[in-house]
């Protein structure tokens, strides 16, 4: 049996992968989550390790965030009950998978290579690129200027304004970008119907 193609291989990866996102939003289970979760890491075998790490530190602290915001707004309004932990663990587990899978995914497939056949599609993931490759160097320079600043370590109050600075910094630079971003595809048409 033949092999397919390598670009026919990556987008069949990516529609088995946006399969499984619309699959994972039918599950409400959290012990089958859990299984589920054990089963796609050991399948990613040796790349489970820092594929898991990498997917926890970018959910954590947005996770506990909602979390404790829904336990305290659950609690405030009295509903506070066995139901909440098992929403709030279903829900967490959810995103894990989903963030991790996506990792996995971004591990073995080239998108640009994948979405190459539609060029809107491909016009769009080039701008999402060129904007995190943006964002990554401005947090580069932000941490440098900050540890050129503080040649000791910082107090609490210095960590807090540069914290301040950054994300105005970044929400300004957002709202800018997103901006050029839909006038560029708008002048491409992409908008059209």
């Amino acid at each position: 049996m033949s092999r397919p193609a390598p670009a026919a291989r990556e987008r069949q990866l990516l529609a088995a992968y946006g399969a499984a996102l619309v699959a994972l939003s039918f599950l409400h289970h959290p012990g089958l989550l859990a299984l589920l979760l054990a089963l796609v890491l050991l399948a990613a075998r040796g790349d489970a390790g820092p594929l898991l790490r990498r997917s926890l530190g970018a959910t954590l602290v947005f996770n506990l965030s909602v979390s404790l915001g829904y336990l305290l707004l659950q609690a405030w309004q009295g509903k506070l009950g066995t139901g909440t932990g098992h929403y709030l663990l279903t829900m967490n587990l959810r995103v894990l998978l989903m963030v991790f899978l996506g990792f996995w995914l971004l591990t073995r497939v080239n998108l640009l290579q994948a979405l190459a056949p539609w060029p809107t599609a491909t016009l769009i993931l080039t701008l999402a690129l060129g904007q995190i490759e943006t964002y990554r160097r401005l947090l580069s320079d932000f941490r440098l200027a900050f540890c050129s600043r503080h040649p000791a370590p910082p107090r609490l109050g210095a960590r807090l304004r540069h914290g301040a600075s950054q994300a105005g910094t970044l929400l300004d630079k957002s709202l800018a970008a997103s901006t050029e971003a839909s006038q560029a595809l708008r002048s491409r048409g992409a908008f059209d119907a």
